[in-house]
């Protein structure tokens, strides 16, 4: 391996206030570009990015990644305001660009296709050719005016939220495999030619014919069919899904002969984002041994920041608070480069007088996640909705926890055994106690163990509801833990899970939602004949479209608002 890479964008969250904090991207809107406010902001974020570079170098990393081509970039058909923006941009991140060369780590810069002005936009939309000439244009002036720069990592499968108000806004450009194809070979001898890398990204979230990228074979064949270049490295996610447990190592790592790296997440989006201890080392070295037959793993990123829709808001070493994430960065690294056991990497960390107790902790931790947070019949299997396999964690998502009986009745349909996973879930929240005991002993946040415990007291309460007949005594029971969870944890002492409740029968009965279900998703990665190449990629995206125009506000505006919305799915 050559390529150790982690994410350096938290310096740029410091007094970010969002109730819910976009932590997909930087906070561009955020960040003062004059006066008395430009000096103390970006005097900050050098001291927070130079505390982080040295950490991270430390551990052994060897670039970092920071966004964004088009807000770095400059282009004659950019408006003023934009280009003025741009400049101040580019002046302050040379600045940051020296100090991690100064630390020996190289700069990787990320960039969505693609990114553009509302003007620009309309020039480009509906002319695919000149978008990539366009772009080529953008990403040839980039790399010459930043020889600093490394590499660019490219997005081609995901676009900016809806509550990203900046100018610059990035949309889904590429629709089919032959549009990558067509793409890589405009942009590539750019790359080339300036002796750069190209780090392409196969994440989609099953938008258009190209959804399903990360874990349909055929597509992969098609979008890199003739695609050769030393620039090109293709980065991937170490599952068919998001960053989420019981994923099998995708099958795309011993596929196509080209240089790959996997991608992990030690700030996990779906688990806490660092709130409390979701360990990722065992996971992590069951991978890695797998990996080693695919004989094409050139390096590995880590995303300490990077990811979701939240209110947690810890910041990878830049506060004390961040242990947990900074536990798994340190872990990953030795596991994945040196190829340590997770004992070894532990006892690393703790020292060898504390590793014993570190790892019973870190084993109490883990089962916790995977038998409370996770339903594990639920999670271990392979079902499929259009172009997406469907997240192994359905009820806890971000920072929302849904006890509704649309979660009970899906639930319920997957879940052949309730008894086993009832006491699964009463198994694993019996280790609290003696998690609280161990993090005292290791001088670990004594409190993030209780607010996991309390968060996980509520999960307990949700599975009884999903499993058990429904009862009033229960649902009251559900609504007065609400309430004690709301006011031991108020949002001045710390960030929370929002739970999600409703006891409102779904409308559907039950018979027609199983219908659906059996009829809608799928158990197996290929498309359905009829079903699926007919009925849900086709028809029922016009279903959806109709339904969006005469009743689209009645959707919860979660589904609707948060990230790219659901309007993706049906693309």
């Amino acid at each position: 391996m050559e390529l150790f890479i982690i994410d350096a964008i938290g310096p740029f969250f410091r007094g970010v206030d969002h109730r819910r904090i976009n932590w997909s991207k930087i906070p561009f809107t955020h960040l003062a570009t004059a006066g008395a406010a430009r000096e103390t902001q970006w005097a900050q974020v050098r001291a927070d990015f130079e505390t982080l570079v040295r950490r991270v170098a430390a551990i052994g990393y060897n670039a970092i990644t920071l966004d964004d081509v088009a807000h770095l970039a400059d282009h004659a058909w950019f408006e003023p305001e934009v280009r003025e923006r741009g400049a101040v941009l580019r002046e302050e991140f040379r600045r940051l660009f020296a100090i991690a060369r100064r630390h020996g780590l190289k700069v990787l810069i990320t960039s969505d296709y693609l990114t553009t002005t509302e003007a620009i936009d309309a020039r480009l939309r509906h002319d695919p050719r000149a978008a990539r000439v366009w772009f080529r244009e953008l990403i040839d002036g980039f790399l010459a005016a930043f020889p600093e720069v490394d590499g660019v990592i490219l997005r081609i499968g995901e676009s900016d939220g809806h509550d990203v108000t900046d100018p610059l806004r990035s949309r889904l450009m590429i629709r089919s495999a032959g549009e990558v194809r067509e793409l890589l070979r405009t942009v590539l001898p750019v790359f080339e030619q300036h002796r750069r890398m190209l780090i392409f990204r196969t994440w989609t979230v099953g938008a258009y014919l190209i959804g399903d990228l990360i874990w349909h074979r055929g597509r992969l064949a098609q979008a890199f069919d003739g695609i050769t270049s030393p620039a090109l490295v293709v980065s991937m996610k170490y599952g068919e899904s998001d960053f989420f447990r019981y994923l099998p190592l995708n099958r795309h790592f011993f596929r196509i002969d080209l240089p790959k790296i996997v991608e992990f997440q030690a700030r996990r989006e779906y688990e806490g984002a660092g709130e409390f201890p979701s360990f990722v080392g065992w996971e992590c070295e069951q991978y890695e041994r797998q990996l080693r037959t695919a004989g094409n793993v050139v390096g590995f990123s880590v995303w300490c920041q990077t990811g979701g829709w939240h209110a947690f808001r810890r910041l990878a070493f830049l506060q004390p608070e961040a242990v947990w994430i900074e536990l798994n960065v340190a872990v990953l690294m030795r596991v994945l480069r040196h190829r340590e056991s997770v004992e070894q990497a532990v006892s690393g960390w703790f020292g060898a007088d504390r590793a014993a107790f570190a790892l019973e902790l870190l084993r109490r931790s883990d089962a916790v996640i995977r038998e409370l947070f996770y339903i594990e019949e639920f999670a271990r299997q392979k079902l499929f909705f259009r172009r997406v396999r469907i997240p192994p964690l359905l009820h806890v998502f971000w920072d929302c926890l849904f006890i509704n009986d649309a979660a009970r009745r899906v639930l319920g349909h997957f879940v052949r055994d309730p008894e086993a996973a009832l006491r699964a879930g009463e198994a694993a929240f019996e280790n609290f106690p003696r998690m609280r005991e161990l993090a005292e002993r290791l001088a670990l946040p004594v409190e993030d163990i209780e607010f996991m415990e309390d968060t996980g007291r509520l999960l307990l309460l949700a599975r009884r509801y999903f499993f058990l007949p429904a009862r009033a005594d229960l649902e009251a029971e559900i609504l007065a833990a609400k309430a004690a969870y709301k006011s031991r944890w108020p949002r001045t002492r710390r960030q929370r899970y929002r739970i999600r409740t409703s006891f409102e029968p779904f409308q559907l009965r039950g018979r027609t939602s199983r219908w659906l279900f059996s009829l809608l998703i799928r158990r197996q990665r290929g498309y359905r004949t009829v079903l699926d190449h007919l009925l849900t990629l086709r028809v029922l995206s016009w279903i959806y479209r109709l339904f969006r125009v005469s009743r689209g506000k009645s959707l919860p505006k979660f589904i609707r608002k948060t990230a790219m919305g659901v309007d993706a799915l049906f693309r």
